[in-house]
């Protein structure tokens, strides 16, 4: 089995192997080019998340500049998604993000991890783990989210947070790690 065939079946892989950096490369070009548009061309912003990434819906916008290893190629965008500045996306796994998605400022989401173990940590060795972002969610400036995580729908994740676990539905979470505060009731929105 190749590297490239570990990766897409999650298993532990080298990411430095040949095949990947060479296919990588071409999705790293593309997305140094989507930084370079001004912030009005939205047609061409637009196009690049529909030709690049694996899915994105209607109305969607990121604020420049946006940062993923592979350009947004593991990337699925429901509809009206909108990301505020300086998005890093490790997306060497599956981002799964649903419509009507608010993302602040200096978010990141990781799908990238290595292994404990220090003898295959030095050999550069990854093992990838999806992120799912339930439809409505808010994630506030500077949310980090590790590999695995799934926030539910209509959650809110606050300022700062650094998301390690699962995030339930409707949930009010903060800290670090984050800690699901309250859920978001009807009587208490």
């Amino acid at each position: 089995m190749t590297e490239y065939e570990k990766m897409e079946q999650g298993q532990l892989y080298d990411p430095g192997d040949e095949d990947i950096m060479r296919e990588q490369r071409k999705y790293q070009d593309g997305l140094w080019v989507f930084n370079q548009l001004k912030p009005t061309d939205l047609a061409a912003k637009e196009k690049y998340m529909k030709e690049t990434f694996a899915s994105c819906g209607d109305n969607c916008y990121i604020e420049l500049p946006f940062y993923a290893n592979w350009g947004g190629r593991n990337v699925h965008f429901g509809s009206g998604v909108y990301a505020n500045f300086n998005l890093v996306l490790v997306d060497d796994g599956n981002i799964y993000v649903g419509d009507r998605v608010m993302i602040g400022p200096n978010v990141t989401i990781a799908t990238a991890n290595h292994p404990l173990e220090p003898e295959l940590r030095a050999k550069g060795l990854q093992i990838n783990r999806d992120v799912v972002i339930g439809e409505n969610a808010w994630l506030g400036a500077g949310v980090i989210i590790v590999p695995g995580v799934t926030i539910g729908k209509n959650a809110v994740i606050g300022a700062g947070s650094v998301v390690t676990r699962d995030i339930p539905d409707n949930a009010l979470a903060v800290g670090n790690p984050a800690r699901v505060l309250r859920i978001i009731e009807t009587e208490n929105k």
